[in-house]
C-alpha cells in the first residue's frame, strides 16, 4: 500500500484562491446614472457629493431648510473628494469594531484599499484571528476535532503510516464540519466580522505526520483568502443598503469616476493535533 506523502493539501473550496474574476472584485464598472437608478445610492455621504463633487454643509444637505438660498457647495477636486469619502469611511466602520484585539483592522483595510492599489493584504493580527479561531472552536463541527478522530482512524497503526487511500476519508470528513468564518456573535463588534466574516476560498494541508507507537502528532496549515470588495447583490440587500457605511464603499469601488481596487486578504494559520491509538473506537 502506498503511503500518504507531505506536505499534502486535503481539501480545497470550490472557490479558487486569487479569482480577480468573482463578482466583488470589479471596479470602476457603474456610471452615475446606473448607481442612482439600480441602487437607489443618492444619499452616499454626510460630507461631500461624489457626483458633483461638492463639500456638503448643514446648508447644503438637500433637507435643511436652507437648501439652495446659499449657492452650491465648494468645488473640490475628484481626489479630494475621495480622500473626505474614504475619511468619512474610516470614521463610520467604528461602528463595527467597537473594541477587542482586532478592532484596528478595518481602518488599516480601508486605507489600503485607499492606497494599495489592489495589491493583496496581510496582517500577523489575522492570522492569530484565525488560529484562535480553530483552536477555540469545540463544536461537534470543528474541523479540527473532526480531523483528529479520522486521523487516529486511517492510520495503519501496525505499519505506522498513513495509506494514500486515506485521503478522500480526510477530505470528506471535513465536508462534514464548517469551515472557520469569522460570522459568530463577538465578530459583529470586534472588528473580524466587518473585515473579513465570509471566506472566499480555503486550503487545508497536513504538513508533517508523525507516527511513534501508538501515538500521532500532524502538523496542519490553514490557507483562506476572503475578498474586501462588495458586488451588486450585497448592495442589493437591505442589511448593506441601509448603512452609509456600505454605500460609501460600493461607490468608492465601483462608479466609474473613483474606481478603487478591491484586494485579496490572505490569512494563515498552522496549528498542531495530536491523538493516541487507544482512543480509536473499534
Amino acid at each position: 500500500m502506498t503511503a500518504l506523502t507531505f506536505p499534502c493539501i486535503i481539501f480545497q473550496t470550490q472557490n479558487r484562491m486569487d479569482d480577480y474574476r468573482a463578482k466583488d472584485m470589479r471596479c470602476g464598472d457603474l456610471t452615475e446614472a446606473q448607481l442612482k437608478t439600480h441602487y437607489c445610492l443618492f444619499d452616499v455621504s454626510t460630507r461631500a457629493n461624489p457626483y458633483t463633487l461638492e463639500k456638503i454643509t448643514p446648508f447644503t444637505q438637500p433637507q435643511s431648510m436652507f437648501y439652495g438660498s446659499r449657492g452650491q457647495g465648494e468645488k473640490v477636486t475628484r481626489q479630494q473628494c475621495a480622500a473626505i469619502l474614504f475619511d468619512e469611511f474610516r470614521q463610520l466602520s467604528r461602528l463595527f469594531s467597537i473594541y477587542g484585539p482586532y478592532s484596528h483592522l478595518i481602518e488599516r483595510m480601508i486605507t489600503h484599499m485607499q492606497n494599495g492599489n489592489g495589491a493583496p493584504f496581510r496582517d500577523m493580527a489575522l492570522d492569530w484571528a484565525l488560529k484562535e479561531h480553530i483552536l477555540n472552536d469545540r463544536t461537534r463541527n470543528s474541523t479540527r476535532l473532526l480531523l483528529e478522530d479520522e486521523l487516529k482512524n486511517s492510520i495503519n497503526w501496525e505499519q505506522q503510516y498513513m495509506p494514500a487511500d486515506k485521503k478522500d476519508a480526510l477530505r470528506a470528513v471535513i465536508l462534514q464540519g464548517k469551515l472557520p468564518k469569522f460570522d459568530r456573535f463577538q465578530d459583529s463588534f470586534n472588528g473580524m466580522g466587518i473585515t473579513v466574516h465570509d471566506i472566499w476560498a480555503t486550503h487545508i494541508t497536513i504538513k508533517s505526520l508523525q507516527i511513534n507507537n501508538n501515538h500521532y502528532r500532524a502538523v496542519l496549515h490553514y490557507k483562506v483568502q476572503d475578498h474586501f470588495g462588495l458586488d451588486v447583490e450585497d448592495i442589493s440587500k437591505f442589511k448593506f443598503n441601509q448603512f452609509r457605511f456600505f454605500r460609501i464603499w460600493f461607490v468608492l469601488q465601483r462608479f466609474n469616476e473613483f474606481s478603487f481596487k478591491p484586494f485579496m486578504t490572505n490569512i494563515e494559520a498552522t496549528i498542531e493535533i495530536s491523538g493516541e491509538r487507544n482512543d480509536v473506537q473499534k
